[in-house]
């Protein structure tokens, strides 16, 4: 059960890919706030994600936007709401940061920099933003994602820090009218921004 639930994401994640890589990428650049990239070269680079302090939409608190739809949610359907905010919290490992790791991965090919799990170096993703998007049918809004990316030394120095705004995950099509599609994209197009930054950064 586990091993289809698992193929089932990696089905889904690479779906997403693919349909990304099939649009265009709107928005979103990376910019070198402080620091160098240098010294990452030849290094395994563990990703730490941070989503403390995130503000959601037009809430300063993530807080209040979740419990505003999940009120919503089981207000249309006893339950819903519950469920609604229980994915909202495990999309990120299932799908956000699944599918930003695989798009960072494809767009650092050689660099000879590798991204994982784990690594004496350290990359913190914070996510500064996040705008869900919508998709009603006939019309709809991307799913937008601000992020700051900080690199640290075995040490816990810090060798850099790089900041992304308006990495966009589009509304093509009726397969992302679940949110967590959408901002999926989003952190796919930010792995991309980043990936390519790098890659440029460190020729």
């Amino acid at each position: 059960m586990k091993n289809l639930k698992m193929k089932k994401w990696k089905f889904l994640i690479t779906v997403i890919l693919s349909t990304i890589s099939l649009t265009a990428f709107c928005g979103g650049k990376a910019k070198l706030v402080s620091g160098s990239l240098s010294a990452l070269t030849g290094k395994t680079i563990g990703i730490q994600y941070v989503y403390a302090g995130m503000t959601v939409a037009k809430y300063k608190a993530e807080a209040d936007y979740i419990l505003k739809k999940k009120t919503e949610y089981n207000n249309e359907e006893p339950g819903s709401g519950d469920k609604w905010e229980a994915a909202w919290k495990t999309d990120r490992l299932m799908r956000f940061e699944s599918a930003f790791l695989m798009s960072l991965a494809e767009n650092v090919v050689g660099t000879s920099i590798e991204f994982g799990t784990s690594g004496a170096y350290k990359m913190i993703v914070k996510t500064t933003f996040t705008e869900p998007g919508c998709n009603v049918g006939t019309s709809g809004a991307a799913a937008v994602i601000n992020t700051t990316y900080i690199f640290k030394d075995p040490s816990g120095n810090e060798l850099a820090t790089i900041v992304i705004k308006g990495a966009t995950g589009n509304t093509f099509g009726a397969h992302d009218v679940d949110t967590g599609v959408r901002i999926a994209e989003a952190y796919a197009s930010s792995g991309k921004i980043l990936g390519q930054f790098i890659r440029q950064s460190v020729k």
